[in-house]
């Protein structure tokens, strides 16, 4: 027996944007009767960039600048029609980026055979 189930990856810049709407998915989801697992906090990527602050009498002076990428990930159990539906018709706010991936969970029996 298998079960159909996804997981929606959000991520964005600003963490509280992130969380508001990863509630919003998580009160839809269970208002059409499936089970939801999360929202997990991923690993947040941090990328920093280096700049000489000017070019020719003080090249030593630098200033550093950082970008935090925040991410979270929710997982849908028992899936239903309803909940794409019901997603696609969501408007999250700007800067908040979704990615949906569908797999299919095997039982128990079945993994132990693979």
């Amino acid at each position: 027996m298998s079960q159909e189930s996804f997981r929606i990856y959000l991520d964005a810049y600003d963490h509280k944007l992130l969380d508001q709407s990863s509630k919003k998915i998580v009160d839809v989801v269970e208002k059409t009767g499936s089970k939801v697992v999360g929202p997990v906090p991923l690993p947040t990527k941090i990328k920093r960039y280096t700049v000489i602050r000017s070019p020719h009498v003080n090249k030593k002076s630098r200033e550093q600048f950082e970008i935090r990428t925040h991410k979270r990930m929710l997982e849908v159990n028992d899936s239903n029609p309803k909940i794409i539906s019901s997603l696609t018709a969501l408007s999250l706010p700007a800067g908040v980026g979704i990615e949906i991936k569908q797999n299919i969970k095997k039982s128990a029996t079945a993994r132990r055979k693979s």
